[in-house]
Order: structure tokens, then C-alpha cells, then sequence
């Protein structure tokens, strides 16, 4: 893999913990010869040279000169000995644990490559992985998104990944299409063993493996809203308490809140979970006309980020009602269809398919609930939104309602989740190819028209598409593509 700049087997050496004051520091090593290699600026070399597969040997980095003595000490460590083949990469192995400051952990890597080792890219001990046979693309790619996952959720989902579901998944279907590939090229070698070369496979089947395929693509949504996660806006007039909404969500005092309007002036966003979906929220200012040219500058991103959002949460103060605003901002977002959310009901969302320019979908959120004189939840009967629900932002009641609401629409946008899913685009698009051929060879065998011959190639196309998932098949510009993208020490 030249491209990649990797050598097989070569010794590499890489921080594999982030450089940041901690209790721990990883400095990760691979290749022949490594043991070897990092037993000459170890403190016990023999008792390292000796050491067995998976087994912790104690001691010090140290420097030694010219004539091997020790010259300096660098950290006190204990080294994790890895044996070829039993290794994550397949190779020999080292993984140093030393001290978790920055200068220790950039003190013990740079001897490192100054004593042979040469510095690991981006996801080449994984990579070594792939070639050497430990793991599959799918799981090379799984280790990725644990890494980048923002949810526990999203954490638990790659986990399957990892653990070969999908990998599974695709072999199971692989052998199948080879199966059926088998009988049906017999049939096409040999004719006369059959009574009819139309009955030499079972199309039934062929459309049951179709079906599993289209399964898994369909899932593709609601996994990259797991590991993509959406864009939640807070929208509402102002006092409409959508900082207060902001910070509860949030669990933390991030916005400022005041009774006094036009406080917030430019929008605040974070990361929160919506019971495991990663979401950002926005925290906007409130519409409102002002001849504060800053605020009027405030409330246009507010309309703009609006417009950009996955779901739209718009905040209404329950004492005050929706007022003539409120009416023109929901009818000029294009939100339809009202479902009306109280207590513990579990909310089902309109789709809104039929309503043209459609922005996104729009919650009510009935905000301040818990004080005396507020009106009663709107009905919703006719209304721009698609959920209405009730909360106080200021004591928490009804978050619960509104985060399940959240949750319901994406869901539904996102559409199939299935047990075991696909982890990237590149999955999905090789899947589909594999898909579209399938497809194919159904309606050459139901025509009858190109013969067997076609349907023979249709399924080898298929094949080969499903082997590039897992990574039987493989190109230098798919393996670039995936472990060019890890962090260095992965």
C-alpha cells in the first residue's frame, strides 16, 4: 500500500491516547522484531525478550549509551506483550502504559523513533489488522465509529458491528447467491441433467435475498441519524423561555436568562442526547420587531437557522398564548397537522407529506405550564405544527414528553431500524449495487429472454459487491479512503 505510505511488517510506533494530562499514557508499538527492538531502551531487557503472549512485564523506559549503560531514566512503565499471531494487528506487539503527561508520553515515543521504530499513520495498526486477518472492513470501520460516536446508543450500535453482526449478516447472504449460483451454472454446463434449465434454481429465493438486502438498506437512515445525529432549533418570541428550555435540556447553565426581552441577541448551540440520538441545539433569539439593528441582526439568523433545522421546537409561554406572530411564523414555516401530547401518551406524529415547501417538522412546545392562570394546551385542530406538548423548562415537568416527541418524528423520517445495520456510505452504496444486480437477475430469469447465461453474470456481479463490503474484494482507493481517515495510534 504505497499510497498509504504503509510497509507490512516494518515496526511502527504511535501515541494511542489522547495528549492531555491523564493517569495513563498508551504508547502503542507493532511489527517484526518490535519486542526486540524496545527491549534496548528497556530498563529489564531480558525479562522482556523472555516475556510470553499476553503478559505484563514492569520496568523502566531508560536511554543508554554507547556502551549500553543506562544513561537516563524516562518514565517507570509496564509494557503489554502481544505475540504474533494473537495480537490485534496479527503481528508482534508492545503497548506501553506509562505516566499520562504530555512531556512523559512525547519523551517515550520519541525514543522510540529514534531506536528503529518508524512513526505509524493514520489507522495502520488497523489496517495491519485487515491484512493480517483479524478483522474484516466492517469491523475496521466499526472501530472508527466507536471512536467518533457521540451517544451511548451510537456507541452500542458500532459495538454490534465490531462483534461481526454485519459481517455475519453479509457472509450468510454471500453463501446463498453462491448457492444459487452453483446450481445454476451445473444446469448451464450440463443441460442434459436437468429437465428444463428453467427450473435449475428456485426465483423465490432469489427474491427472498433480495428482500434481506433491501432490509438493510432501508435501515441506512436511521443509522447515520444515530451516528450523524440532527439539528434542533428553539424558536419563539421572546421571554418564551427558550433559554431556560436551552439550559434544562442541556443540564448545564449555558445561556443567559433574564425576564428583560431581546436578552439573547445571537444564537448559542451544543451537543445533547435525545434519548441516545445526538442532537444540536440551537438556542435562537426572540421575534420580535426592534430598532436594535444588533437584535434585528439576531432574529434573522433565528429565521434563518430555523430554516435549516432537522426539527423545529417552537416555544409559546402558556400564560400569554399564541398570538398573531406566532400564527404568521408557523403558516410561513409550512408545518401541517396537529397531534396533541399529554401525560404519558406516546406521541404519533402527522408525516406532513402532503404539504409543499415544507421546512421541517414543527413541536409545540407549551412552555410554563406550571404556573397558576396558564391557558390549557391548544387542540392543534387545524394548526401549523405536528406535536403539541407541555412542559416548564424552569422545573423540568414534561421534558420527558418532549424528548420522546423529538425522538418519534426523527424516527419516523428516518424510517426501518433493524438489529443489525450498515455503518457507511460505502456499505450502502456497495450494497445497493449488489441489490440493483439482484433485481436484475430477476427480471432476466422472469423474462426468459437473455437466458441463464445472464442471470449467471448478474449474480457473480453481486458477489463481487458484497465482497468489497466485508473487503474480500478491495481496491487501493476503498482502503485509502477508510484508513486514511483514523487517527494516528488506530
Amino acid at each position: 500500500m504505497t499510497e498509504l505510505g504503509y510497509t507490512a511488517g516494518e515496526p511502527i510506533a504511535a501515541i494511542a491516547t489522547a495528549l492531555s494530562p491523564a493517569a495513563i499514557g498508551i504508547v502503542r508499538t507493532s511489527g517484526d522484531g518490535c519486542v526486540a527492538l524496545l527491549a534496548n531502551v528497556f530498563s529489564r531487557p531480558d525479562a522482556l525478550l523472555q516475556a510470553g503472549g499476553n503478559t505484563l512485564v514492569y520496568g523502566w523506559i531508560v536511554e543508554r549509551d554507547k556502551d549500553g549503560k543506562v544513561s537516563r531514566r524516562i518514565d517507570e512503565v509496564m509494557l503489554g506483550v502481544y505475540r504474533k499471531p494473537r495480537s490485534f494487528t496479527g503481528e508482534e506487539m508492545v503497548e506501553i502504559y506509562c505516566h499520562g503527561g504530555i512531556a512523559v508520553v512525547k519523551a517515550v515515543s520519541a525514543l522510540l523513533l529514534q531506536s528503529g521504530f518508524r512513526q505509524a499513520e493514520r489507522g495502520e495498526f488497523t489496517f495491519r489488522a485487515f491484512v493480517n486477518g483479524k478483522a474484516d472492513l466492517t469491523k475496521a470501520e466499526a472501530v472508527k465509529e466507536i471512536i467518533d460516536s457521540r451517544t451511548d446508543s451510537s456507541r452500542g450500535r458500532a459495538a454490534g458491528r465490531l462483534a461481526g453482526l454485519l459481517h455475519d449478516k453479509i457472509d450468510g447472504i454471500k453463501q446463498e447467491v453462491t448457492a444459487l449460483l452453483a446450481s445454476i451454472e451445473v444446469a448451464v454446463e450440463y443441460p442434459e441433467d436437468e429437465e428444463t434449465i428453467a427450473d435449475s434454481f428456485d426465483i423465490e429465493e432469489l427474491k427472498r435475498l433480495s428482500g434481506e438486502i433491501g432490509l438493510l438498506l432501508s435501515g441506512w437512515k436511521t443509522e447515520r441519524l444515530y451516528q450523524e445525529g440532527a439539528k434542533i432549533v428553539l424558536a419563539g418570541r421572546t421571554n418564551a423561555g427558550k433559554s431556560s428550555l436551552f439550559n434544562a435540556l442541556l443540564k448545564e447553565d449555558r445561556s443567559i436568562v433574564s425576564d428583560l426581552e431581546g436578552t439573547t441577541r445571537d444564537y448559542l448551540e451544543n451537543m445533547a442526547s435525545f434519548d441516545g440520538i445526538p442532537v444540536r441545539i440551537f438556542d435562537t433569539a426572540g421575534l420580535r420587531q426592534t430598532d436594535d439593528p444588533v437584535e434585528d441582526e439576531g432574529v434573522s439568523r433565528s429565521v434563518s437557522l430555523a430554516q435549516e433545522a432537522d426539527i423545529l421546537l417552537y416555544l409559546v409561554d402558556s400564560g400569554r398564548g399564541i398570538c398573531a406572530q406566532d400564527r404568521d411564523f408557523l403558516l410561513s414555516y409550512g408545518a401541517s397537522g396537529a397531534t396533541r401530547l399529554s401525560g404519558d401518551a406516546a406521541p404519533t406524529p402527522a408525516t406532513g407529506a402532503d404539504v409543499p415547501n415544507r421546512a421541517a417538522p414543527v413541536v409545540l412546545v407549551w412552555n410554563k405550564c406550571d404556573k397558576e392562570g396558564s391557558l390549557p394546551l391548544p387542540s392543534g385542530e387545524g394548526e401549523n405544527w405536528d406535536i403539541a406538548v407541555c412542559i416548564s423548562a424552569k422545573n423540568g415537568q414534561g421534558l420527558g414528553d418532549l424528548v420522546a416527541a423529538v425522538k418519534a418524528l426523527l424516527t419516523q423520517a428516518a424510517g426501518v431500524d433493524s438489529p443489525v445495520a450498515l455503518g457507511s456510505e460505502r456499505q450502502r452504496d456497495a450494497l445497493a449495487e449488489s441489490w440493483e444486480r439482484l433485481e436484475h437477475a430477476i427480471r432476466v430469469a422472469q423474462d426468459g429472454e437473455l437466458g441463464l447465461d445472464a442471470v449467471v453474470q448478474d449474480l457473480e456481479d453481486a458477489l463481487d459487491f458484497l465482497g468489497e463490503i466485508t473487503g474480500e474484494v478491495r481496491s487501493t482507493d476503498v482502503l485509502e479512503s477508510i484508513f486514511s481517515s483514523f487517527c494516528v495510534g488506530k
